[in-house]
């Protein structure tokens, strides 16, 4: 996937910072903030790996779950005409709205 480094099964949104000529590395999903810094991808693959140690190191002292918890539900705004659209194609398939929106998300993640 574009910008998203894999570090020992965390994932991380990887950015350039023109303002200091390096990537930044950010992992998500994570209760709270592990970022990381380097000017080329192997430094930056190795400073991930020093920051997620770290975070997790405290939050086990803290005793605190380092993974962010989801509910699986989440609000969507879309124009009245998409969610027309995507309601035609549930019925098509024979799926509810929420199947069908939530394999046409699965598809997206797949194609990247």
């Amino acid at each position: 996937m574009m910008n998203i480094m894999e570090i020992k099964g965390y994932k991380a949104v990887i950015k350039y910072d023109p303002s200091i000529d390096m990537f930044r590395g950010e992992f998500v999903n994570l209760n709270g903030g592990a970022d990381f810094y380097a000017s080329n991808i192997k430094d930056l693959r190795k400073e991930g790996e020093i920051s997620l140690k770290v975070y997790l190191e405290m939050c086990k002292e803290e005793g605190v779950n380092p993974h962010k918890e989801f509910s699986g539900k989440f609000n969507l705004r879309v124009s009245p005409e998409l969610h027309a659209e995507v309601v035609a194609i549930a019925a098509a398939e024979g799926k509810s709205l929420n199947q069908c929106v939530a394999d046409m998300l699965r598809e997206v993640i797949k194609s990247h």
